[in-house]
């Protein structure tokens, strides 16, 4: 029986469809408010390594719903597409 590879692509959390699992790898820090986005998100318990599913994406650009450590949190677009995580596609 032949194995499959699977390659990982790092794609923003905004990327990932509704039902879709990632793992998170890094966050994007663009300006001096990085300390802030980071310990926020630290809060939330969304720490590199951490398994991320999407429940729900709102239309028209609206927030996320995510599943974090068996919490549901609601994420805007502008912090989730800063948010970086791992996908495993065959």
């Amino acid at each position: 029986m032949e194995k499959r590879k699977t390659a990982k692509i790092e794609v923003p959390l905004t990327a990932l469809r509704a039902g879709e699992t990632g793992t998170v790898t890094s966050t994007k820090v663009d300006n001096g408010r990085g300390r802030i986005f980071e310990k926020r998100l630290l809060d939330m318990g969304l720490t590199p390594g951490t398994r991320v599913t999407v429940v729900k994406s709102a239309p028209f650009h609206g927030p996320l719903e995510i599943l974090v450590r068996g919490s549901r949190l609601a994420l805007g677009r502008g912090m989730a597409k800063r948010i970086l995580v791992e996908t495993g596609n065959v």
